[in-house]
């Protein structure tokens, strides 16, 4: 196997890229909005749902659904009963604070915002950090209902940990926040005369400048502005906010804009809720692939047995991040499956089917990253923990095809700031671009 480093200007650029994107991507909508510029820009075309498609021979399309997932599809030159579909599905939402829809209250002279938690989030990361707010607005325009994106780039609300002088046991006991009481943000003192959800209202309708009178409601999330970073002795590693899983997203975009005209058809599904069970129009669970896969199947005439045929012969990657071998905690992970940063891309098991691989799809996914010359390891949970799950089983359910779960090995997972390898990340572009080149 070929000798890389992380210095190498081919692999800087990918990670540079990775964070310009994440740093571009505060919310689930503007994830999709930066897929969807980087797709236009190559040509691809966007579709509507809710039109008739008309697609041409090695086309490239995209479509959006809910504003927040989206699928780009590449048709290939030969027929589907033949090769089927190269999949890679990957989440475009992170664990974090979710604004409440009456968000700003008044509190002896400060305004506050109420948040919930969406996911599984490591709050204590939240804490003493330089917050902001990002997200969809859902504005009134005469009759018509616009969706504006907003991200507020200034340090914008803050939650201040409580002095080590009135919780003496932070430190042996740790960082705790009663989830209604102590997680509301500090956004400003309050202004005479104006009620605080007016204030806080007004700062929205001056960034879109628009009538507060026209703001109807918004789903908005707290993001760090601290921008992405390289760091250790050779900078070898990378630290920013969702990695989990913006990482997998931009493996995936990258591998098929680098796919063009190939013999498969090749599909990238990016979905929304995957961090709190999928169970959405819009998440692994609903129908969007399904449909997308659907259309096709209809561009190119299948009936139904060939329909059944070709979802045989397809094959899914499902995309997610995996949990690095951290040693300072040794006694969290399984002995003998300890998984190391910048050694490789991760291919995850469990018995339980919460990831989707078996014997088979693991033994192809490892011909994959030999035909690629990319590393492989192996992760499974220590047999006492419980096991969080992806979209791999989701999926492979719905559609019967056969599935992997894969990812980059990180530190962190669902802090508001984490950590993954370099090399890492263009190995997953090299063995997901492996996927959509190859009939493996």
């Amino acid at each position: 196997m070929m000798t890389i480093t992380a210095s190498d200007p081919i692999v800087k650029n990918q990670a540079q890229a990775l964070l310009n994107f994440i740093d571009a991507s505060p919310s689930p909508w503007h994830a999709v909005e930066t897929v969807s510029q980087q797709l236009l820009a190559q040509g691809y075309q966007q579709l509507l749902e809710t039109n008739v498609w008309q697609l041409a021979p090695l086309g490239n399309y995209f479509v959006v659904r809910g504003g927040a997932s989206i699928i780009a599809f590449s048709l290939g030159s030969k027929p589907l009963v033949e090769t089927g579909f190269r999949l890679v599905g990957a989440h475009t939402d992170s664990p974090g604070l979710r604004l409440k829809p009456i968000s700003a209250f008044s509190s002896k002279g400060l305004v506050r915002i109420g948040v919930e938690v969406y996911g599984g989030p490591i709050l204590a990361t939240f804490a003493d950090r330089d917050l902001s707010i990002a997200g969809r607005v859902m504005v009134k325009n005469g009759a018509d209902i616009n969706t504006h994106l907003i991200k507020f780039d200034q340090a914008l609300i803050r939650l201040p940990n409580l002095a080590i002088h009135m919780n003496r046991e932070v430190n042996d006991k740790g960082l705790k926040f009663h989830k209604q009481d102590e997680l509301p943000l500090i956004f400003g003192e309050t202004e005479a005369g104006i009620e605080a959800d007016q204030q806080f209202m007004q700062q929205i309708a001056n960034l879109l400048k628009v009538n507060t009178a026209d703001i109807l409601t918004w789903e908005l999330n707290v993001f760090d502005t601290q921008k992405g970073s390289f760091w250790g002795a050779n900078q070898e590693f990378i630290a920013n906010s969702q990695l989990d899983n913006l990482a997998s997203c931009h493996a995936a975009l990258t591998a098929l804009l680098a796919n063009k005209n190939s013999a498969t058809t090749n599909i990238i599904a990016l979905f929304d809720h995957e961090e709190v069970g999928s169970e959405s129009a819009t998440g692994a669970s609903g129908s969007f692939l399904c449909d997308i896969i659907n259309r096709i199947a209809t561009h190119e005439n299948l009936n139904a047995a060939n329909r059944i045929r070709t979802l045989a012969l397809s094959f899914f990657i499902s995309a997610d991040m995996a949990h690095a071998y951290h040693p300072n905690f040794a006694s969290s992970y399984e002995p003998h499956h300890h998984v190391l940063v910048n050694k490789g891309v991760v291919i995850k098991s469990n018995c339980n089917h919460r990831y989707a691989s078996n014997a088979d799809t693991a033994a192809r996914f490892m011909n994959i990253c030999q035909h690629a010359n990319v590393p492989y390891q192996q992760y499974v949970h220590r047999t006492d923990l419980g096991c969080g799950s992806t979209i791999g089983p989701i999926v492979a359910a719905q559609l019967g095809v056969a599935t992997v779960d894969v990812g980059c090995p990180m530190w962190a997972m669902h802090s508001l700031r984490e950590s993954a390898g370099v090399l890492d990340h263009h190995y997953m572009i090299r063995a997901l671009s492996q996927a959509f080149s190859s009939s493996i």
